[in-house]
């Protein structure tokens, strides 16, 4: 059959104006795309997380692990170590010098946690209105804090003196016989004591004058409206909205409490007659693993002072749910 010229041009154009309307199809708009702003983030967190997860390990877990380790060995003197077992955790168990050490421990955190009530009354007092020099106050309370431990116990071995002291001195004031603060074994704990009181009391003055200045004031003046006096107020207000604040205090002061060393090395000498009623269990490690070259053992003594510490810890966290009010 003959095509036309005519009909062959039409029949080409036709073809040609549909292909163009094929490739000239209206855009739909642009492709869904996958939302990635969660992942970015997800990514920058662990970016920011590793070197705080990589210090974590390196200072915190790979030390507990090695120190697990060192307290099933016996060290030679001239190097190496030998697997015994749990040798060392025996010896530990059964030295009567660690639960002598154990005793002065728990006392040196009972006398820590008298820290508390003291820098709370301390806290409530500089806080009263219309009070000044409250910040010259806030820094002579701290400064102890902030001296060092050797400083502290050498100062203080001097003004316990029992020839020269300045306690003595004072206590002769009033008729009382001066007496070997350091040197008595009734006596030498307690005043140890006292000063770790009187070091610590700086750090949670500041803890607590923080949680009462959060306090609203609103509330003491709806209880002062109503006739509460300064007791009423303190007992009914600051004390159960600081709880949050005293239960952070009550915890550090433990662990602080519990790993004394410093203080009282410096405070009592090897040739101190107090020396055994005076001992904590790290003051008994270190003799252990520098005196005595006994790595093994110190190790096990060290690694049950943890746990120690960590029960504790979760004694009072569970604790805490019956008297802590968060606001």
């Amino acid at each position: 059959m003959a095509v036309f010229p005519s009909t062959a041009a039409a029949q080409a154009r036709g073809k040609y104006r549909r292909g163009q309307g094929a490739r000239q199809a209206p855009d739909s708009g642009p492709a869904p795309t996958r939302n990635r702003g969660p992942r970015r983030t997800q990514r920058s967190a662990y970016l920011f997380l590793t070197p705080i997860a990589i210090g974590f390990l390196v200072f915190y877990v790979w030390p507990l692990l090695q120190t697990l380790g060192f307290s099933f060995t016996s060290f030679g003197v001239f190097g190496g170590n030998t697997w015994v077992g749990g040798e060392n955790y025996e010896r530990v168990v059964q030295d009567v010098t660690v639960g002598r050490a154990l005793r002065n421990t728990l006392i040196y955190t009972a006398l820590g946690l008298c820290t508390l009530p003291v820098a709370i009354v301390i806290a409530n007092l500089l806080n009263r209105r219309g009070l000044r020099g409250v910040a010259i106050y806030r820094a002579l309370y701290f400064i102890p804090f902030i001296t060092l431990p050797s400083a502290v116990g050498l100062v203080w071995n001097w003004l316990y003196n029992g020839d020269f002291g300045m306690v003595n001195q004072a206590l002769s004031v009033i008729g009382v016989d001066g007496r070997y603060w350091v040197s008595d074994p009734t006596t030498a704990v307690y005043a140890i004591g006292l000063v770790m009181i009187w070091s610590q009391i700086g750090y949670y003055l500041i803890i607590f004058i923080a949680g009462i200045k959060a306090i609203p004031q609103d509330y003491y003046e709806a209880a002062e409206l109503d006739g509460a006096g300064p007791l009423r107020r303190f007992f009914s207000i600051t004390l159960p909205l600081l709880s949050p604040s005293i239960f952070f205090a009550s915890v550090i002061c433990v662990i602080n409490s519990l790993q004394q060393f410093d203080l009282i090395y410096v405070m009592t000498s090897a040739n101190n007659p107090a020396l055994g009623s005076t001992e904590s269990v790290l003051t008994l490690f270190y003799q252990w693993a520098f005196e005595e070259n006994s790595q093994g053992a110190a190790a096990a003594l060290a690694f049950l002072l943890m746990l120690l510490i960590a029960l504790l810890t979760y004694v009072q966290f569970r604790l805490q749910k019956r008297w802590v009010h968060y606001a």
